[in-house]
Order: structure tokens, then sequence, then C-alpha cells
């Protein structure tokens, strides 16, 4: 039995319901909500079309009405009709996208000082309405704030919890173990699991357990199991997404079953593990010869989903423009900026010596990297976008238009990368039905920009992009200017006004002054 549209349906219920309650930084819910005037992008490869009027009805987009031609007065006559107690929001000349979905988004850390009001609002700002946690501060913590978000208690994005494997128990050592854990994790009410790999028999249990249960999976194939079970062993056994990219090069060696470590190597040394693992794309099967082809062709059979987050390791391309963005300075916490800082225990601190030479291997790394991914996207592949923030001097949500630009170097059209945020990663998390494009029957949430962002994916920046204007004056321009989730009209900029008021605050605490890394102040 199909059990996909009976769940679609509760869950529609379910967040329909949870819709009622109204928060303080948002307009509605609204029992009619008219966007008026605006080029739809819908998020699933269409062009634009526009002006459309998207008409909305507790909670479901119950009509998209194409009103005009550009350039053309719209008729009037012609535009839905506003009922009584409806509200209706002016977007002429204005771009409307779907909601987009971070794929890989931890609600903030105890390490880096910053708690889900912050970040939540840092997504929010820019146009982030779904986000998948792969592992956090417990399924506890993750499913209060994932209830809190349905019912619209909070400010925050629509959460799914995958939960890191073993979270909250003694260390897993049998099968037997494996599977009560992931039987104990459904009972929580967590979506799915984050694997960061495990013994064979282990990873097997578990996922063959979780696949039973209807779940999705996610893993990060470290490089403590993966010489073991790559990406390959993990799709086959079930796991229905990747991570970044570790284990997929190794699913690729044609010469070698584990990487080329140094024989002073140590996992613990996060320059160690960083810069080498710049190094793996280079010891994989060559683009499109016949392992790499095979390996590509398994993946695509089984519907597997890549998730490259790619921006998380561009520091290591470009240290320099990384740490020197221009949002570091009013929207990163103090807290944030000292965690990012050079250091022996930090994760992702690994600047004891980065170098030309480091960089250098990255963006060959990189290239390998793109080559694949985007092949694989042209092949017909599932691939989506995530962040991982809060690491690696990557900034919640500002990350996230980085990952956007960065599947464009890799050679996605700008409609591919707008797919890949929205509609892929609804596919992925087995809710497409419910979010993901604009189209009747779908929940209220939408991205609202004043500029094109086809034609410039800067534009979705909170701090906007720039431009010169016919009387040479420097302007920005863009910046998302509404973001609507279930059916709550959120003022983007008004919500970055808060960070930057709460980054402001913890600086004035301590007098704190941001400083770059081995400079006096």
């Amino acid at each position: 039995m199909n059990t996909k549209p009976l769940i679609i349906l509760a869950l529609m219920v379910f967040w329909s319901l949870g819709c009622m309650a109204q928060s303080a930084q948002g307009d509605g819910p609204h029992t009619q909500l008219i966007i008026r005037g605006a080029t739809l992008i819908n998020g699933n490869g269409a062009p634009p079309r526009g002006p459309v009027d998207i008409v909305v009805e507790n909670n479901k987009i119950v009509q998209i009405e194409v009103v005009g031609y550009p350039g053309v007065a719209i008729d009037a006559s012609k535009r839905p009709q506003l009922k009584p107690g409806g509200k209706e929001l002016d977007c002429n000349g204005m771009y409307v996208l779907p909601g987009f979905v971070d794929m890989h988004g931890h609600i903030g850390g105890v390490a880096q000082g910053a708690d889900y009001d912050y970040v939540f609002r840092l997504w929010m700002a820019h146009g982030v309405t779904t986000v998948r946690e792969p592992s956090g501060r417990g399924v506890d913590y993750t499913m209060d704030l994932k209830r809190k978000s349905a019912k619209n208690d909070i400010v925050a994005p629509r959460i799914f919890a995958y939960t890191g494997f073993g979270q909250g128990t003694d260390p897993i050592s049998t099968p037997e173990m494996a599977r009560a854990w992931v039987r104990d994790n459904a009972k929580k009410g967590a979506d799915g699991i984050k694997f960061f790999g495990a013994p064979p028999e282990i990873m097997t249990a578990a996922l063959d357990e979780n696949k039973k249960l209807g779940l999705r999976s996610a893993c990060h194939h470290a490089q403590l199991n993966v010489a073991r079970w790559n990406v390959l062993h993990s799709a086959r056994a079930g796991l229905t997404s990747m991570e970044h990219w570790y284990g997929l090069p190794e699913a690729l060696f044609e010469d070698r079953t584990v990487q080329n470590y140094p024989l002073d190597y140590n996992y613990q040394n996060e320059q160690n593990r960083f810069e080498e693992a710049g190094k793996l794309w280079q010891q994989a099967a060559k683009p499109y010869s016949e392992h790499w082809n095979a390996v590509m062709d398994e993946l695509l059979t089984l519907d597997f989903t890549l998730d490259p987050t790619f921006n998380i390791y561009e520091a290591s391309r470009d240290l320099q423009r990384a740490r020197r963005a221009e949002w570091h300075e009013e929207y990163t916490l103090p807290s944030l900026w000292d965690f990012y800082q050079p250091s022996k225990i930090s994760h992702g601190s690994y600047w004891h010596d980065w170098g030309t030479e480091q960089e250098v291997a990255w963006r060959e790394n990189y290239r390998l990297w793109m080559t694949f991914i985007n092949e694989y996207k042209n092949r017909g592949g599932r691939v989506t976008t995530g962040s991982d923030s809060g690491f690696i001097f990557q900034l919640y949500g500002f990350a996230y238009i980085r990952e956007m630009e960065l599947l464009r170097e890799a050679g996605f059209h700008p409609l591919e990368v707008i797919r890949a945020a929205t509609l892929n990663g609804a596919e992925a998390l087995g809710v497409d039905g419910l979010i993901g494009t604009v189209e009747l029957g779908k929940l209220a949430d939408f991205v609202v920009v004043a500029e094109n962002p086809l034609r410039n994916l800067k534009v979705l920046y909170g701090t906007g992009a720039i431009k010169l204007t016919e009387a040479n004056e420097v302007v920005r321009v863009g910046g998302v200017k509404y973001t609507i989730k279930d059916g709550i009209v959120y003022d983007a900029k008004a919500l970055l006004q808060e960070v930057k008021e709460m980054v402001a605050r913890a600086k004035a605490r301590s007098n704190y002054k941001i400083v770059q890394p081995g400079l006096k102040e």
C-alpha cells in the first residue's frame, strides 16, 4: 500500500491547524492572502512568468492567476477578488519563489554560543522556510522546537529532525542494539537518522530497521569507518542521502582502498584531517572514466540524493575571503567569531599553518567534486542545497545563499539552482506534495525579493548586491523582502535588524570588537 498520500494529508492537516497561532514578528495567518503582481519562479525548472496573483486560503495555495503581461497595465477585472478579512501583499515588479529548504542546518551550538532564536531569524531572513537538522543537541531538544515551529509559537522554519546515530545512549556495539536505538528514535518522533559511519554489520542493521519504519537518512562518511563502508555500501543498504562528499571519492578508488594518508597523520589534528581531505578527489577515478561512470550510474539507479554543502569547505580554498565576509561585523556573534579562530580544539578551526599550497589543492578538489555533482544533476540525479553553517567562518542564512552561488559555479543553470533549493529538497524529505513548488494545494511558503535572483543570486543575501546607478551612485539592492511560512508574512529585513541588535548587545556587554586572527586591536 502506498502510504505517502495519507502521510502528506496528515501533515497538511497538522500544519494547517498549527498555523492558527500568530507570531509577534509575523503578519498573519489570514483566512485569505493574495500576493499581487509578482513574477513567479515556481521551483520546478520552468521559466519565470508574470505578473501573477497568488491566492492563499487557510495556508493552502488555491489560485494562481496570470493577470497580464510585462510592461502592460493590469486589467483589474481579471484579478482575484479579496474577501472580507483578507490580506493583500503588493508585490508588483517583485519575484516570488517557493520557500527555500536547507538540507543541512544545525540549530546553533553550545560551543558556538548560538541559540535557536538567533539562528532561526538568520535563516528566515534569507528565505529558508524548511530545515533538516542532521544531528544537534539531541532529539528531545529538536522535537520541542519542531512542535513550536509547527504551531508558529516561535519565529522558525519548518524542522525535520534527523538524530545523530547513537545519540543519547551508550555506545552501540551490536546489530541488535542498533535496531533497538532506531526503533526508539522513531518513537520519539524523529524524521530520520544522521550517520557518521559505523562497522558494516551495525550500519546494515540500522539502515534496514530505519527503512522498515519508513524513515529517511543521511550520512557524513567520516574517515574513521569509510575504508570499509563508503557511499556505495550505504546506498545499497538503504541510505537515502549523503552529506558533503566524504565516502564518494573512496567509492571511486581504483588503485587503493584507503586514502593516501601521510604516515604521521592524526585524525584528531584538524589541520591533518582537512589538509589531506583536500587531496582526496585527486586519488579517485578520473571524470567520465569507466569506474567513475559505473559509480554514478548505480547511485542514480538507487535514487540517491547528494547534498554537497560546497560552502562549508570554501575557506579551505580561500581563507581570506571567508573570514573577511562583510556580514561578520554586524551579524556574527562574538562567541561564534571566537569559535572560528585557529584552534586545536574547536571543530573546523584548522588554520594551524594554512597557506597557498593547501588552497591550491583544495581548488583542484572543488573542480573534480563539482564535475561529479554537475554531471549527476545532468543525468537526472537529485542534488539539494545545504549549508552546514556555524563552522569554518560560515554564517547561518548567508552561507545558504553562498551555497546557491557555488552550485551555479559547478555548472547549474540559475533555474536548476532554485530547483535544488526548493523542489529537490522537498523530494528528498518526502514532502514534495506539501512544499517545494508554487502549485495549487501546497502550503503557503514563499520567498519574495524585489530583484531578479536569476540574473544575480547575490540579491538574496541579507546585505544585498552592489550596483552603480546611471547617476554614478553606488547603491545596495535586493535582500529578501518577505519570507512567508505557513501563510504568515515576515518582514525579512526586520528579522535581520533583530539579529543585528542581538549581536550589538552581545558586543556591548564586553566591549567586543572583531579582530582578524593574529592581529592586535
